[in-house]
């Protein structure tokens, strides 16, 4: 009888969130599930790790049938660079982060919590998948999308991934039948962002980050084109950061 996989779980919205509870409830079924996730929402901290202060570490305990469950007070990089040093004795089959109250998609990969922590393992040479969907609700209904997770995560488990590689999933809003599953590049859409400026009670001024989504990408062969036409997309994603297309360029220069 083979040996179970290893399934490191975490996410950047916080240990008690509903999308890490159901993307447990599907690693349940596929592998013995380890779980170290914040403490608290990590959004929008990138690859951020704690460096200035202390970390703290506490076990949890929502499933009775997790024995190994731990929060944790820093970043979602964090949580895995302290479970592949602290908790998990043998090296994990697989990292799985999210599921994502909220898209991932284009150039918001760059800010998320949720993919750098699937990034931090792909560094470490573990294959990772980082699931978001279209939903920021807390109540959001992750049911509709556990056969898609399972599907992927198999998928993954049985062929493995290029080196240097991560997917990027992203689910559309499931207000219709989902369409299928298309493979994708990145979109080329930013945010267009703001500062809201206010006044609080003592005359202190303060300010909330606003901005609209932009997409300058008209091609058909994207995740934002996909997930727009009711398909999920799924996006291979390199951690080397090099703009190999440059070296020839700066090569020309009198340097």
């Amino acid at each position: 009888m083979s040996k179970k996989p290893v399934i490191l779980v975490t996410n950047d919205d916080g240990i008690t969130a509903p999308g890490i509870r159901a993307l447990i409830a599907v690693m349940k079924e596929l592998g013995d599930v380890v779980v170290v996730a914040p403490d608290s929402p990590q959004s929008g901290t990138g690859h951020a790790i704690t460096v200035n202060s202390t970390l703290f570490i506490e076990k949890f305990s929502i499933d009775p049938d997790l024995n190994h469950e731990y929060a944790c007070s820093g970043t979602p990089v964090d949580c895995v660079k302290f479970a592949l040093d602290q908790v998990i004795k043998e090296r994990p089959t697989i990292c799985v982060s999210g599921i994502n109250h909220g898209l991932n998609s284009a150039t918001s990969v760059l800010y998320s919590g949720t993919m750098s922590a699937a990034i931090e393992a792909g560094m470490n040479k573990i294959p990772a998948i980082g699931f978001s969907y279209a939903d920021f609700s807390w109540n959001a209904d992750f049911e509709g999308l556990k056969p898609y997770i399972k599907k992927i995560t198999e998928q993954v488990l049985q062929n493995g991934l290029p080196d240097g590689t991560v997917l990027n999933v992203n689910f559309p809003h499931l207000k219709n039948e989902i369409k299928g599953i298309k493979i994708c590049r990145q979109a080329n859409a930013t945010w267009v962002e703001s500062f809201d400026e206010r006044t609080n009670p003592h005359g202190r001024k303060y300010y909330w980050l606003t901005g609209t989504f932009e997409n300058h990408d008209k091609g058909n062969d994207t995740d934002e084109w996909a997930l727009s036409q009711g398909y999920i997309s799924i996006v291979p994603v390199q951690y080397d950061l090099t703009a190999y297309h440059a070296i020839p360029h700066l090569n020309s220069w009198d340097l």
